[in-house]
């Protein structure tokens, strides 16, 4: 036995084991790992030598190097504000939500029988985002405050009545941040941004909306509500972006008529993380409900007529509209979101607001101080932030070096004015340390006399009235005790990686190993505000070199921009970037994006948003793009053709024979290719983007990359870029990054979700080149031996030139709706008896399974999946045959709930045991869906986004 690499992580990350890999190439057809591989991936694209990355290192060595990487970063006390904030996160939701892979792992609640807890935790948070801001719907969460009030801007453009002006006003007191990420967003689009002073600010017909900040940048509180009147007169929309936590004390929007309100969730309990990953809020008016962004949990009704929960209004998502949608959201921040939620319902009402009083007073206690040391306090009302003139460059000076001695990082602002953001973290002794800088700095001595108000002291109209958090859900659940269990009962009626494989074609549900994981929740890394000192981040920015030299290395390619938070803002800057470039050689006339017509939803979503028009193209019978179509198309639009976006291997899940030729094609008629990095996991070390001929893509580091999917967010898209490409990589308004071009930001921090890019830096340390090689080749091995398996009872619609798939597959179904009149969906809720979440519905072909088992799953975990599919379709030729009824079967009532199976009544046709245990396996590990199939049509018709009353649960 070899004992020098023992502790190779590869043979934990990958699942069939070394004697199982003789009878899957037998089963699949081939004599060897690299027969299959030469016979899939087409030998015209292959790499030639291996990918230039450091060699795999074992799981304790690389956390010994993450500690000394983490060392690196200094965690000063944080008063930056400006949108981020030290905050407690309670034990009980960190050690079981953040950091328990029952929570982390799950996917996104498409089907909703198994994912009953987590939509429960997301209509929470979004009561508690209803409740606080005093809007009348929420969605369960955007990527970040910058993102989310650029989406109100794009709901504002698209609901502006006919004649309305094409201006957008931005409150020169909102967030450099946010208006860096407005400008980007409204370019593309032709909408002129404003910014200015609110109060000198005209409302007229020439603006369609406006957004402020409630409280401001520098802390300041306004009476917004004259200014919304006045723009309501002129047609303006209004949109507010507010602070969560001083809405426990302040006057909600929705009183003085916000039509949006818009914020981070981040100081409810989420750690800074160096600027994310963090779960931004989005409400509304009822009159939106149709176009607002992201997803929406709904209430509606079971096959049972029982209480259930779902996803509303899908068909208002860029997954259905397409270059119709307003909005590429696909991803947003659900883990987050439900930290979020808890932490609300931890705490209840009377917490929350507690916490807010506490932090209000400590910002009355400090500013008490400073004004009696001889200092002007330039806020008249404040809630966390107050705004100091030093009345000197000299005293500026002083109290920034005595600072930075004491480890404190202060925001400061021109040569003479510092603002003081304090939080939860805030002590009796942190406000003497501080007044103490300041007081010496003009030789006075102060007595810090500390504020116990119980009330704000800002009188009308800022003053609070308003109950929130009424639902018995925040009034429940305040001991650990209490909180364990609830947060538990929510995760057992849930499927995760940690209960089963999820086999979501184009989503790659792989491990999330718990050394990758481990780093995430460091104070050295949690801590840290994205705008400190760059000499106080050495770690992260080590970090981020090194990730972008990897990324670097995978993709052929000679740039890489951390900044995009999600897989489509990665697909959006990337065609930004192309954008850029083309207006830099004079060719800003190009327009035209050709799209194949099998793309994910995201990619004309995305296109349409970058200001580009989409053509689609044509695929062949084999689900290839049709090069004819291609060509013709690409040289009648040669005058403005912009870009080429193509999924590789495509969305059918083969390898287009055809790529270099489809490259060309694009390039010759002035055109950039745009690959989307969806299906990264199945070239990594056998190909790479550049190889084909790309000029930028994106990467799904929650797929390929190992970043967890967290119930639907977060996720991070980093896009990396040709040479000619790299000036124009995004930059930041407050903290330099990009290329010596750069675009205007795309996300509110400066690397996104920097945090978990640990996840992914972490991974590729641990595998190296070959072991990253070797996964890529066991996603492939896995997938050819599910279609190996199945190839007796379900046809692969598409298929290489060999005969082989990629790493996922589409199994066609469609027949069955004419044979046993079985649709797709019956199959997908049948497999949750069987204990399995369903492979991705519907996508690309409608009434198909696409099935992509990655290369994690063990061989005996991909044999319970056929064995369970093989049952299904004998349940289906059993209907065929008329040995089981045409609507009386175990397929149209699925799932079978444990409530349903011990009932006193049944009525069906087939027995109890054919609906509970139709495998023997399932006797002694039986996941029960906790919900019998949820009625969709009924939740989109009676919708209800908010807790329903405590006597609907019963």
């Amino acid at each position: 036995m070899n004992t020098l690499h023992n502790d190779s992580f590869q043979k934990r990350h990958i699942g069939p084991r070394a004697e199982d890999l003789k009878s899957m190439l037998q089963a699949i057809g081939v004599g060897s790992l690299d027969e299959l591989i030469e016979k899939t991936v087409p030998p015209s694209i292959r790499l030639t030598s291996p990918m230039n990355l450091p060699p795999a290192i074992g799981e304790y060595e690389m956390l010994a190097e993450l500690r000394a990487l983490a060392a690196k970063n200094k965690i000063y006390k944080s008063y930056i504000g400006q949108g981020y904030y030290d905050t407690i996160t309670p034990g009980v939701i960190l050690r079981n939500i953040l950091e328990n892979p029952s929570w982390y792992t799950q996917y996104t609640p498409y089907q909703a029988e198994i994912a009953q807890g987590r939509l429960e935790a997301l209509l929470n948070y979004q009561t508690m985002v209803m409740d606080l801001t005093k809007m009348e719907i929420a969605n369960a969460s955007l990527l970040d405050e910058g993102t989310a009030a650029a989406e109100s801007m794009h709901m504002f453009h698209a609901s502006a009545n006919e004649g309305t002006g094409n201006k957008f006003f931005v409150a020169s007191s909102c967030f450099a941040q946010t208006i860096d990420v407005m400008k980007t967003r409204a370019n593309p689009l032709g909408i002129e941004i404003v910014v200015g002073d609110h109060t000198t600010f005209k409302p007229s017909k020439e603006y369609f909306g406006a957004l402020i900040q409630y409280p401001a940048a520098d802390g300041a509180i306004y009476d917004y509500a004259a200014f919304t009147q006045q723009c309501h007169e002129q047609g303006i929309y209004v949109a507010v972006a507010a602070d969560i936590l001083a809405l426990t004390l302040l006057t909600p929007p929705g009183e003085w008529g916000a039509d949006v309100v818009v914020g981070s969730t981040q100081r409810l309990g989420v750690p800074m993380g160096y600027g994310g990953p963090h779960a931004a809020f989005f409400a509304t008016k009822d009159e939106f409900k149709r176009k607002m962004p992201g997803r929406i949990i709904g209430v509606t009704i079971d096959a049972n007529n029982k209480r259930a929960l779902r996803m509303s209004l899908q068909t208002r998502e860029q997954h259905i509209r397409r270059e119709k949608a307003t909005s590429n959201i696909c991803t947003a921040q659900v883990l987050l979101a439900n930290m979020a939620g808890m932490y609300a319902v931890y705490h209840g009402p009377k917490g929350m607001r507690e916490i807010g009083l506490r932090v209000h007073n400590r910002a009355v206690t400090l500013a008490g101080a400073l004004v009696s040391a001889g200092y002007r306090q330039l806020n008249a009302v404040y809630f966390d932030t107050i705004k100091i003139d030093t009345g000197d460059a000299k005293t500026y000076d002083a109290i920034r070096s005595a600072a930075l001695a004491a480890q404190i990082n202060l925001c400061y602002h021109g040569s003479q004015t510092i603002t003081i953001a304090v939080d939860e973290t805030t002590g009796a002794k942190d406000i003497e340390i501080l007044t103490q800088i300041f007081a010496k700095a003009k030789s006075a001595s102060v007595t810090v006399k500390h504020s116990d108000l119980q009330t704000p002291s800002w009188g009308k109209p800022f003053v609070r009235q308003s109950a929130y958090l009424t639902h018995p859900v925040f009034n429940t659940y305040h001991s650990e005790t209490e909180m364990l269990r609830y947060i538990k009962y929510l995760e057992l009626k849930d499927v995760s990686l940690a209960n089963s494989m999820i086999p979501l074609g184009s989503c790659t549900m792989k491990l999330n190993a718990t050394t990758e994981m481990e780093p995430v929740t460091w104070a050295e890394f949690g801590g840290l505000h994205p705008f400190a000192p760059s000499d106080q981040t050495a770690g992260y920015q080590q970090l981020f070199s090194e990730l972008e030299s990897y990324l670097n290395a995978i993709t052929g390619f000679a740039g890489t921009s951390l900044q995009p938070n999600a897989g489509a803002q990665g697909e959006y800057t990337g065609l930004l970037v192309i954008r850029e470039y083309l207006k830099s050689i004079g060719q800003s006339h190009r327009h035209v994006a050709l799209i194949p017509s099998s793309a994910h939803g995201t990619n004309p979503a995305s296109a349409v948003m970058a200001g580009m028009q989409v053509v689609v193209v044509k695929c062949d019978d084999m689900g290839n793009i049709d090069v004819k179509d291609l060509r013709a198309k690409a040289e009648q639009y040669k005058n403005e053709l912009a870009a080429l976006m193509v999924t590789y291997p495509s969305t059918h899940g083969v390898f287009e024979e055809a790529i270099h030729e489809i490259c060309e094609i694009i390039h010759a008629n002035g055109g950039q290719v745009y690959m989307d990095g969806a299906n990264m996991n199945a070239q990594v070390g056998l190909t790479s983007p550049a190889m084909i001929g790309a000029d930028v893509c994106h990467l799904n580091l929650h797929k390929t990359f190992c970043i967890p999917h967290g119930g639907g967010g977060p996720g991070m898209g980093p896009i990396c870029v040709a040479k000619h490409l790299v000036p124009f990589l995004p930059g930041h308004a407050v903290v330099k990054t990009g290329g010596n071009k750069a675009m205007t930001a795309v996300s509110a921090a400066p690397w996104g979700s920097a945090s978990i890019l640990l996840i992914s830096y972490v991974y590729i340390r641990l595998m190296g080149a070959a072991g990253l090689t070797d996964a890529t080749q066991y996603a492939i091995l896995n997938a050819n031996y599910i279609r190996a398996r199945l190839k007796d009872h379900y046809d692969v619609l598409y298929v290489g030139k060999n005969g082989f798939v990629a790493h996922e597959m589409i199994m066609d179904t469609r027949g069955f709706k004419t044979t046993a009149n079985i649709e797709v969906i019956d199959m997908a809720k049948r497999l949750m008896d069987y204990g399995f979440h369903a492979p991705t519905v519907s996508f690309p072909v409608a009434g198909t399974l696409m099935v992509e088992p990655t290369e994690s799953e063990p061989k005996s975990e991909l044999d319970r999946f056929c064995e369970a599919m093989i049952s299904i379709r004998n349940e289906i030729r059993e209907i065929e045959n008329g040995q089981a009824h045409k609507e009386d079967n175990v397929l149209k009532h699925a799932p079978h709930t444990a409530e349903t199976v011990v009932s006193d009544t049944w009525t069906h046709a087939y027995t109890r045991e054919t609906a509970a245990f139709p495998l023997p396996t399932l006797r002694t590990n039986k996941i029960w869906p906790s919900v019998g199939r949820v009625n969709d049509a009924y939740g989109d018709r009676n919708l209800i986004c908010s807790c329903p009353p405590v006597e609907s649960y019963a």
